[in-house]
């Protein structure tokens, strides 16, 4: 993989890769995601058909790099989310990098449809972020499979607050894997920092957008890091804010 900004040129081993990726300390969310020029993000329903080897790397790397991946129920569900184990690739890199082995996984659902009997759900270490109006007793039997369940707020759930929630667990630096809709909210809620766009040399046409819907104003995006292998980009843009900071 080569860097092509900022400037110089350069070949990234897996250290330079894991150092490019690398955020200062604080409170921070990323957005992930892959997608072709056209703004497909599936083929065939998992975003695996867009992937590459370059782009399994970067993932890994994110994953290593973050103190809680979140993500929202449908992807989980559709891209078969289980959890970290120590022993897995990303397990093995967040040890390499003096992280620990362990990666907890937060669930957002309004609804806490969260499978209680699923792997997923029996881990201590993932959370499900959802709201007061969820089912009373689908909340009560993810904590029972040994889940922690997070209320933020009433009739959906707030994103300030489960970022915020997030953040006094000790879980600052956020890696956000999606689904589009999870990135619709989570722009028009104003936490998002950074976009991790993946950009596949492949044209879909797939109904599965990155924005399924217009936000609530445009997002402006300042590019920082473009990296290349096999004619994959693999984007960093800093989220600026509203319209309004547009040029």
């Amino acid at each position: 993989m080569r860097r092509l900004l900022p400037p110089p040129a350069a070949e990234l081993d897996d250290a330079a890769l894991v150092d490019a990726y690398r955020l200062p300390p604080g409170r921070s969310l990323r957005m992930d995601f892959v997608a072709s020029p056209d703004g497909s993000i599936a083929v065939d329903g998992r975003s695996a058909g867009l992937g590459s080897p370059g782009d399994k790397r970067v993932f890994r790397v994110l994953r290593a790099l973050a103190d809680v991946v979140l993500v929202g129920a449908g992807t989980a569900g559709a891209e078969g989310y289980r959890p970290v184990a120590p022993d897995s690739p990303v397990g093995l890199l967040r040890t390499s990098i003096g992280r620990p082995a362990g990666l907890p996984i937060a669930v957002v659902s309004r609804s806490a449809s969260l499978d209680p009997g699923s792997a997923l759900a029996a881990e201590p270490s993932t959370l499900v972020v959802t709201c007061a109006a969820a089912d009373a007793g689908r909340r009560a039997a993810l904590s029972a499979a040994g889940a922690t369940v997070l209320v933020c707020g009433d009739d959906d759930v707030d994103l300030p607050a489960a970022v915020a929630a997030l953040a006094e667990r000790g879980l600052e630096q956020v890696t956000c894997e999606g689904g589009p809709q999870l990135l619709r909210a989570a722009l028009g809620a104003g936490v998002v920092d950074e976009l991790d766009l993946t950009i596949a040399p492949a044209l879909v046409g797939s109904a599965q957008r990155l924005l399924p819907g217009d936000l609530p104003a445009p997002v402006g995006l300042e590019l920082r890091q473009v990296l290349e292998e096999d004619g994959v980009l693999f984007t960093r843009y800093r989220v600026t804010g509203g319209e309004e900071e547009l040029p």
